[in-house]
């Protein structure tokens, strides 16, 4: 795969799930889910920059979730990798209350780590693939756990694994991955309505933690040989 238009190095594209109208889950402790995607697309893209990816790019969407729109968006600036961050919630058959500053809270300390998703009916899901194996294989090396709760065999889960090792799913049906006119993965950092887990993915550590994980992977990525050992930058 050659970089589009012969640039001299990848353009990385972090996508910055839902918008402030249509928020994504709501954490344990009452906050959007789409604060928690904003938060960890900057700190992605700063450390990829500081990284040497120049062309490392947050998008953030404002107004009603559209997706066909989102996906036109994103193509239209003709990413090399696009990165579609999230935070994940659990289904609500696993949801308790808990009071918090005068106010009933959803949450559930059942489930707690990171997922990945790739979709094979991406035009590039083979490198989707590959992409996602170096970034689960960076934050395991860190010690980050993933969940395995969206392979469970309930409605609204049953997700196939790509590989049950590193905590890659399958989900060829997610707008953003298939739509996307380059290799594309969606992370789920973390299960914020988990009241511990919250808590660190909010903190400066894990964001860091988590950027350079995804830091390290892009660089794999980017540095490996396309076909007859041709770098692919």
């Amino acid at each position: 795969m050659l970089w589009r238009n012969v640039r001299q190095q990848p353009f990385v594209l972090s996508h910055v799930g839902h918008t402030s109208i249509s928020p994504g889950a709501i954490s344990a402790r009452g906050r959007a889910e789409h604060e928690f995607n904003l938060e960890l697309a900057r700190r992605l893209e700063r450390n990829l920059r500081s990284a040497g990816f120049a062309l490392a790019v947050s998008v953030a969407r404002s107004g009603p979730e559209n997706l066909a729109k989102r996906v036109a968006a994103i193509n239209s600036l003709h990413p090399d990798l696009v990165l579609s961050v999230h935070h994940d919630s659990v289904q609500g058959r696993y949801l308790e209350t808990w009071e918090l500053g005068g106010r009933e809270r959803s949450f559930s300390d059942r489930f707690l780590g990171w997922s990945l998703f790739v979709s094979l009916a991406n035009a590039y899901g083979t490198e989707s693939w590959d992409f996602a194996r170096r970034l689960a294989d960076q934050l395991l090396a860190r010690g980050l756990p993933f969940s395995q709760h969206h392979a469970e065999p309930v409605p609204g889960e049953n997700r196939p694994f790509l590989d049950r090792s590193r905590g890659i799913y399958r989900y060829d049906g997610l707008a953003v991955l298939k739509g996307a006119s380059a290799p594309a993965v969606l992370i789920e950092a973390g299960v914020i309505v988990h009241r511990a887990e919250e808590v660190a993915l909010a903190s400066n550590a894990r964001q860091a933690t988590t950027a350079q994980a995804v830091g390290d992977a892009v660089t794999a990525f980017c540095a490996q040989s396309a076909g007859h050992g041709t770098p692919r930058w």
